[in-house]
């Protein structure tokens, strides 16, 4: 299956990242992890970058910003997740 590139933006000792990753897992995606964790400034470059807050987890899609957990994982029950992954979108 041919699947474009995920990156996850992530924290260390966070419930919502740890849920993240578990789902994208889960569902048999292959991710990139970039933890914040120690470089809080990665995240208020990103905000200026994409003109929104960015909090982790936050996704990417080929360098597009796909939005936090909540958004991917309604993204998937709709089915538009999949056809994101494969350049339908």
């Amino acid at each position: 299956m041919y699947q474009r590139d995920i990156v996850l933006y992530s924290r260390n000792r966070s419930f919502r990242c740890w849920r993240a990753k578990r789902f994208l897992r889960h569902q048999g995606y292959r991710f990139e992890i970039v933890d914040t964790t120690s470089d809080p400034n990665l995240l208020t470059e990103l905000s200026d970058t994409i003109r929104r807050k960015v909090m982790p987890p936050y996704i990417f899609v080929d360098n597009r910003p796909v939005g936090n957990f909540a958004v991917v994982r309604n993204l998937f029950q709709s089915g538009g997740f999949d056809h994101l992954l494969r350049g339908q979108l």
